[in-house]
């Protein structure tokens, strides 16, 4: 091989190697703290700011969080997945569950108590990332008495059994849509409507976390809803909630976000 053929061959596969290397960097973990609440069945955490209602009936269960107010941005983190291990250069070390992580989906708010230093009772004030776990999920990676922790973290694509289901809550032009279920990102940037007697699709807006809300008259049309995740990823789901629905039914699809 000609020697400048030789040196073209081998800056490509460096280029590629190099991009390919970038590619599969890892994720990056984070610093932050972690407390936990809600008793050794979880049974505290149940509701929650998101609006997933029960969290044993709706699938997340006993491995969830509320997430201090910089992580749970206005609500646009509800549903979000995070892998969680205690920190153990920075804790005692007798509370620390050695090479242990644990994932979980942000259900809830962690509030700010303001009348609190940061550093001594003020845990979810801004700006600190924490994470206020159920206690199920706290004590797979800490020990009870461990109170507060140093944890690192790191953002996870959500893994769901299913697909994406609906419950349509409210009344007469006022359509409140909670989102349930979503995988990879698990969380929702967009959402439309479209009822029976329509060919246009009409925007949705965020009620408050995971819930969606329009003001049209939709009430036991055949509706269809399309979805776009922080991912960019779009779903159309087809007549999804069928003629004659009413107000506190859920409804769930074949169809999940990758």
């Amino acid at each position: 091989m000609a020697p400048a053929r030789s040196i073209a061959v081998a800056l490509l596969k460096f280029a590629c190697c190099g991009l390919a290397a970038a590619d599969q960097a890892p994720i990056k973990w984070l610093r932050a703290n972690a407390t936990f609440y809600g008793g050794v069945d979880a049974s505290g955490t149940m509701g929650g700011a998101c609006g997933y209602g029960n969290l044993y009936s709706t699938g997340y269960g006993t491995r969830t969080a509320a997430l201090s107010t910089v992580l749970f941005n206005d609500g646009a983190s509800c549903g979000q997945c995070y892998k969680i291990a205690c920190d153990r250069k920075r804790a005692i070390p007798e509370f620390c569950r050695p090479g242990v992580t644990v994932t979980i989906t942000a259900t809830n708010l962690c509030p700010p108590n303001n009348t609190l230093p940061n550093e001594n009772g003020g845990w979810c004030n801004l700006p600190r990332p924490h994470f206020d776990m159920a206690q199920p999920a706290w004590e797979k990676i800490d020990v009870y008495k461990g109170g507060i922790i140093p944890i690192m973290y790191q953002r996870v694509p959500c893994v769901k059994k299913g697909g994406v289901r609906f419950k349509i809550v409210s009344h007469d032009y006022f359509n409140l849509v909670t989102v349930i279920n979503v995988a990879a990102p698990g969380s929702i940037k967009s959402m439309d409507v479209k009822s029976s007697d329509s060919n246009d699709w009409m925007p949705m807006a965020r009620n408050w976390d995971a819930n969606w809300h329009s003001l049209a008259l939709l009430t036991k049309k055949k509706l269809s809803f399309r979805l776009t995740d922080t991912d960019g990823q779009t779903l159309v789901f087809d007549n999804i909630v069928p003629d004659g629905w009413q107000f506190g039914q859920t409804f769930a699809s074949k169809l999940q976000f990758q």
